[in-house]
């Protein structure tokens, strides 16, 4: 970030800082979109995949640290966008990178990253020693912090110190509707393959209620591609909203923030559509609303779990799988009731990654299994959902 002429280096001007709630203020340059915004800062540690990561709905309220020290050579594309509302972006508040943008190098490259930021409204900054901010969130938690641009680099650290100090965090906190659809649609496309890339679900076998919390476009693709006509419908839909679509198997999709919070009008609908005994599959979020709804609880997590390449154990078969990680809060296993076991656990540090009931055809992780790191090690779990729906022969299958 220097320049240089005949006789002299000049510093390039630093326009960004990132303020924690602590008054720890960490300079650096600003890239994408100039303005603040306030979230909690964690850190993820995937090589690839920053454009489905900053599309991520489960990322919103956060301020995500890439370990990963370069970020934006491959550019964006209009593909690998992961949000399903578009309307409402992701929610994610900014990022923090080691180096800076350069020009992207890849054949899918439609824009630089740097460009696509400033589109979408989140504020970067690079130039910062993200290992030193790791290895402290590793040690103290994921504090609640400040990211402000500026092109000028005038900034009022006072208020950016009190703003980082009296924002609540996310415990406590519904970001749900700040990324659920507006209204139910329909969705038929199926995986990316190449060199044909999307496809579309021509033959359903059974049909899908996908309840959207933050719901991501991959998860889609894969329940069509697992053979399900999906109609995906908003996080405010009541029990009889999702029945009346008559469907085979009901999805509780992943999204953002407590899901104590979410789950104070999300957990009754789900004890509803329990008790209709339907196949239920839940990822994420979903997984944890599920299993408040069964009668377990949620905490907060210390650091969370935030990238790829993450080891699970399939406790039914002894596999472990490569997975792709994003929860800062996570089931507590000792509230998990008698009718429900534990199914994976995090080989990492040991939480909860899984649940099934006893007596229903219910079933969640806590993991991605749409993403892949694996980089299908979790797909199965897609075709297990809709073996259940078979198995329970309620319904004609497709209907």
């Amino acid at each position: 970030m220097t320049t240089t002429t005949s006789d002299a280096w000049t510093e390039a001007p630093s326009t960004a800082r990132l303020v924690l709630s602590d008054g720890t203020v960490i300079a650096g340059h600003g890239l994408g979109a100039e303005g603040s915004a306030v979230g909690e800062v964690c850190f993820n540690t995937a090589m690839t995949g920053y454009q489905e990561i900053l599309t991520d709905p489960s990322y919103a309220g956060q301020i995500i640290t890439f370990t990963f020290p370069h970020i934006g050579n491959v550019g964006v594309n209009d593909e690998d966008l992961e949000t399903s509302n578009l309307a409402a972006m992701s929610g994610v508040r900014g990022c923090v990178l080691k180096a800076s943008i350069t020009a992207p190098s890849n054949y899918r490259a439609a824009r630089n990253l740097d460009e696509w930021l400033k589109q979408r409204g989140i504020i970067a900054i690079c130039g910062v020693d993200t290992r030193a901010l790791t290895a402290r969130i590793r040690t103290e938690g994921m504090p609640n912090g400040v990211i402000a641009h500026n092109r000028n680099g005038e900034f009022d650290i006072k208020r950016l110190q009190a703003e980082a100090a009296q924002w609540s965090g996310l415990e406590g906190m519904d970001l749900v509707p700040d990324v659920t659809t507006g209204q139910s649609y329909s969705w038929d496309e199926t995986r990316w393959a190449w060199p044909d890339g999307f496809g579309r679900q021509e033959n359903p076998q059974v049909h899908v209620v996908a309840i959207d919390y933050g719901l991501k476009r991959n998860i889609l693709r894969c329940l069509a591609s697992a053979g399900c006509r999906v109609t995906v419908v908003p996080a405010t839909a009541t029990a009889e909203d999702v029945l009346a679509h008559q469907p085979d198997g009901v999805f509780l999709s992943n999204g953002p923030g407590d899901p104590a919070a979410t789950g104070r009008y999300a957990v009754p609908q789900i004890k509803k559509l329990l008790a209709s005994g339907l196949p239920m599959f839940g990822i994420c979020l979903g997984h944890q609303m599920l299993a408040l709804a069964l009668g377990a609880t949620t905490r907060k997590m210390h650091q969370g779990h935030h990238g790829a390449n993450h080891p699970v154990k399939d406790q039914s078969t002894g596999k472990v799988e490569i997975t792709s990680m994003n929860h800062g809060f996570t089931v507590d296993r000792e509230t998990l009731p008698d009718d429900v076991v534990e199914t994976h656990v995090s080989l990492f540090d040991g939480s909860n990654c899984g649940i099934a009931s006893q007596d229903r055809p219910v079933f969640s992780v806590q993991y991605h299994p749409e993403a892949s790191p694996g980089p299908q090690d979790s797909h199965y779990l897609f075709d297990r959902f809709v073996e259940a729906i078979r198995n329970t022969g309620s319904r004609e299958a497709g209907r």
